[in-house]
């Protein structure tokens, strides 16, 4: 407090005095100062870790729900192209038994009857060809639901190494340890390399 030009100095206020002026230049204040920037260091490090695990988890629920999506595209194209092929049958059923007719009728039946055999085998090829396509597209988003998955995978793994290079960033806090250090930023390294495969589809 002050009062006719008199001020009382706090304790911290006497220790913030002496940091700003220099007077701790002992080996104890170094060895503190070195940890301090150790401390800080990890802190920055971590976060920005934090940080990209952060887009690499996204990355991997994002593509795990496309890959959930283009299942379901892949089930809706074969039951269509399943209901083709049922549609085929049908009209092979239709053809043969008008194959039939054409054979037991008399003779002025017998043209109607292939005419309408001939008509079945049209449509039956039109069929076939519309149930194939189908069955393409089917493969064709299985095959990008499989390659989704994959990416989830890495994803995944990248996030899993980030985390435990995060575990030892907290472990390396705690301890003062210089190789615990270091080991963060390898695995942290790794995490990055994992990721990188997931983002070039590896």
């Amino acid at each position: 407090m002050s009062g006719h030009g008199f001020h009382v100095h706090g304790p911290h206020d006497h220790e913030l005095e002496h940091a700003a002026s220099g007077a701790h230049h002992g080996p104890a204040s170094e060895g503190k100062s070195g940890h301090s920037g150790m401390t800080s260091q990890i802190a920055v490090c971590t976060a920005i870790i934090a940080t990209v695990g952060a887009i690499f988890s996204y990355m991997g629920g994002a593509t795990q729900a496309n890959a959930g999506l283009y299942k379901n595209n892949a089930a809706i194209k074969k039951t269509e192209a399943s209901n083709q092929w049922n549609y085929y049958q049908s009209k092979s059923t239709k053809q043969s038994l008008a194959e039939f007719a054409r054979d037991t009728s008399s003779d002025d039946r017998k043209q109607a009857w292939q005419d309408k055999a001939a008509r079945y085998e049209r449509e039956k090829a039109e069929i076939q060809s519309a149930a194939q396509k189908l069955e393409g597209e089917a493969e064709d988003w299985d095959r990008k639901s499989e390659a989704q998955m994959h990416e989830h995978h890495r994803w995944a793994q990248a996030t899993t190494i980030l985390q435990v290079s995060i575990s030892l960033a907290a472990i390396a806090l705690l301890t003062r340890r210089k190789w615990l250090e270091r080991g963060m930023f390898g695995v942290a390294a790794a995490g990055l390399v994992v990721g990188l495969l997931a983002a070039l589809h590896i």
